[in-house]
C-alpha cells in the first residue's frame, strides 16, 4: 500500500513537468490530425448514411413517431450525429492509447529511471517490436470486450462498470508491460507481473475511471454535437493526460518494485566497523 500510495504522488508530480505536458501534445496531435482528416471526408457522408439507416429501420421510424408525439421533433436531427459520435470515439481513445503506448511510454520511463533510479541495471528483457506487439495484441482483445460488452450497457449499473475495467485490465497489461521492458529480464518482468498483479490492475482500474471524465465534454448537449470535430480533439487531449498519467504511476511503481525485489537478492554489503579499522590501525 506504501508503494501504492508514494507512486501515485511521484506520478502527480511528474505530470505538472513541462516536458511531460509538451510530450501529451504528440499523441493529441496524431489523433487531432486523424480526427480532422477524417471529420472533414466522411462526417457530411456518414450524417446522410445514418440518417437513411434510420428512415429505414423500423424501430428508426416508431422512434421518429415517439419523439413527434412528445413534441420534440427537432432531437430527430441530433440522433445520427449521436451514433456517429458515440462510435468514433472509443475507435480514437483506442489509437490515442496506442500512439501514447509507442510514442510516450519509452520516454516517461526513461525520464523516471534517470531521475529516480540512476544506477538500476537496464537488462534489456524486451525489444521495442514486442512491446509493440503486445500493445497492439492487448488493443485488440480489449476492443473486442468493449464491443461484446455493449448490450450490458443498458444494464444501468454495469454501463459504470464494465468499460473502467477493460480499459483498466488493458492499461494493466500494456502499461507493466512497457514500464519493465527496457529494466527487467524477461523473468523479472513475468515474476513481477505476477506478484504485483491486484495493485497493478488497481492502478489500471483507477486510471480507467478517470478515463471518463474526458466524456464528461459530451454533457454540453447540442453545442457538443455542433461542434463534435474540436469536442473530440479536447477530448483526446483530456484523454492523452490521462493516459500519460497512469504511463507515469504504473512506471514509479514497477521500477520501484524491481529495485527492492533486486536489493532483496542482493543486499549490500553491511558497513564497516570504524572502531575495529581505528584498532587494527594502532596495532
Amino acid at each position: 500500500m506504501n508503494l501504492f500510495i508514494d507512486s501515485f504522488w511521484r506520478a502527480v508530480a511528474y505530470c505538472l513537468l513541462p516536458r511531460v505536458i509538451l510530450w501529451s501534445l504528440l499523441p493529441l496531435a496524431l489523433t487531432a490530425l486523424a480526427a480532422w482528416a477524417l471529420g472533414v471526408l466522411f462526417w457530411e457522408p456518414a450524417i446522410d448514411g445514418v440518417t437513411a439507416w434510420i428512415a429505414d429501420w423500423s424501430l428508426g421510424a416508431s422512434l421518429n413517431t415517439w419523439l413527434e408525439g412528445i413534441g420534440a421533433s427537432g432531437l430527430r436531427m441530433t440522433i445520427a450525429p449521436l451514433l456517429i459520435v458515440v462510435i468514433a470515439a472509443p475507435l480514437f481513445v483506442i489509437g490515442s492509447l496506442l500512439a501514447v503506448a509507442v510514442a510516450m511510454s519509452p520516454a516517461m520511463v526513461r525520464l523516471v529511471a534517470q531521475r529516480r533510479f540512476p544506477v538500476l541495471e537496464r537488462r534489456q528483457g524486451e525489444p521495442f517490436w514486442r512491446s509493440v506487439l503486445w500493445s497492439t495484441s492487448s488493443t485488440v482483445a480489449a476492443l473486442g470486450l468493449l464491443v461484446a460488452s455493449v448490450p450490458l450497457w443498458l444494464i444501468p449499473p454495469l454501463v459504470l462498470v464494465l468499460p473502467p475495467l477493460i480499459w483498466g485490465w488493458l492499461s494493466y497489461r500494456v502499461m507493466s508491460f512497457d514500464a519493465l521492458a527496457e529494466h527487467a529480464s524477461r523473468d523479472e518482468r513475468r515474476a513481477l507481473m505476477r506478484e504485483h498483479r491486484w495493485p497493478l490492475l488497481a492502478i489500471g482500474i483507477v486510471t480507467g475511471y478517470l478515463g471518463i471524465a474526458p466524456s464528461l465534454i459530451w454533457a454540453l448537449g447540442m453545442w457538443a454535437l455542433m461542434f463534435a470535430p474540436f469536442m473530440i480533439i479536447a477530448s483526446m487531449w483530456l484523454y492523452t493526460l490521462v493516459f500519460a498519467f497512469s504511463c507515469l504511476w504504473f512506471t514509479h511503481y514497477a521500477l520501484a518494485a524491481l529495485d527492492a525485489r533486486r536489493r532483496a537478492e542482493n543486499p549490500a554489503p553491511p558497513a564497516p566497523d570504524l572502531r575495529q579499522i581505528g584498532a587494527l590501525q594502532e596495532h
